[in-house]
């Protein structure tokens, strides 16, 4: 088990990335490039209000306020709870990141990848295949990047193998990808508010024309591309038999929350995948 001393503020992030409310999408997007990071706490008056994060983003593609894309009234932790009580809650909650907090001030930011860090240099050697999830969805390499982003929503992945035809493992593309390619596009669109309609016929033609307003839109969209465009290639993948330290270890070096699982002797057969989130269970 994991030293009981070693609490939150002990390997939380205390240089915190953070947006504000009010804010735009556009905001939100530069600081997860800048920092390389998938969300951020939100503030408001220097209170933590909220929590966005890249996957907001692509679920409600239209929207550009980060009042209205993130989750609101998150969890929170305090900088004194032990690291395996803020495991308990990130997996039981399905979450990724915890903002701390001392009475309502933000001063750190604990992460699935602060804990996975950690367990990377505890020396478990436990196979990773007692932790593994139970299904493994996967892409196939010519799917367009509109598709797959609509199918790991629906999924709530942040990241799927992709196969060629022959069933081989040929990359990863996860949520980053996906954002990295994302272009945001503007239009302008109509909205008729006269009094009339053309089905009308006693209505002025001039009363009709009057009424129109004209708004601008702006909405994020995926390029007409497909997954083998923008996927991560060579993949970094481990085995059934593959410790959860040395799991953690690749994660971290490599900055992704999950693994493909193959089988070696079947030419790199993919098996599954595990998550930096389910290596967190070796704590508790």
């Amino acid at each position: 088990m994991l030293n009981e001393k070693i609490k939150v503020k002990d390997i939380m992030e205390k240089d915190v990335a953070s947006v504000t409310v009010p804010g735009t999408r556009s905001e939100l997007l530069e600081l997860c490039k800048a920092k390389y990071i998938s969300g951020a706490p939100v503030l408001k008056n220097g209170k933590v209000v909220g929590v966005v994060t890249r996957q907001d983003l692509l679920k409600k593609p239209n929207e550009s306020q980060i009042a209205l894309l993130m989750s609101r009234d998150p969890i929170t932790i305090s900088p004194d709870a032990s690291v395996e009580e803020a495991a308990e809650i990130i997996i039981t909650n399905k979450i990724r990141r915890l903002p701390v907090v001392s009475g309502e001030k933000l001063v750190g930011l604990l992460s699935v990848a602060d804990i996975a860090r950690k367990i990377a240099g505890m020396g478990y050697t436990e196979p990773i295949a007692n932790y593994m999830a139970a299904n493994t969805m996967t892409i196939w390499e010519d799917t367009p990047l509109s598709v797959v982003g609509r199918i790991m929503e629906l999924a709530g992945v942040k990241a799927v193998p992709v196969l060629n035809t022959k069933l081989e493992l040929v990359g990863l593309l996860t949520d980053r990808d996906l954002i990295n390619a994302a272009v945001i596009e503007d239009s302008t669109e109509e909205a008729d508010l006269s009094l009339g309609s053309d089905e009308d016929a006693w209505t002025w033609e001039g009363m009709r024309d009057t009424m129109r307003l004209y708004y601008s839109v702006s909405k994020i969209k995926l390029p007409d591309k497909v997954v083998k465009d923008i996927m991560v290639k060579p993949v970094i993948t481990a085995t059934r038999n593959s410790g959860v330290s040395e799991c953690a270890k690749r994660m971290c070096k490599s900055r992704f929350d999950q693994l493909p699982i193959v089988i070696v002797t079947a030419g790199g057969k993919l098996t599954g995948m595990i998550r930096d989130r389910d290596l967190l269970n070796v704590l508790i």
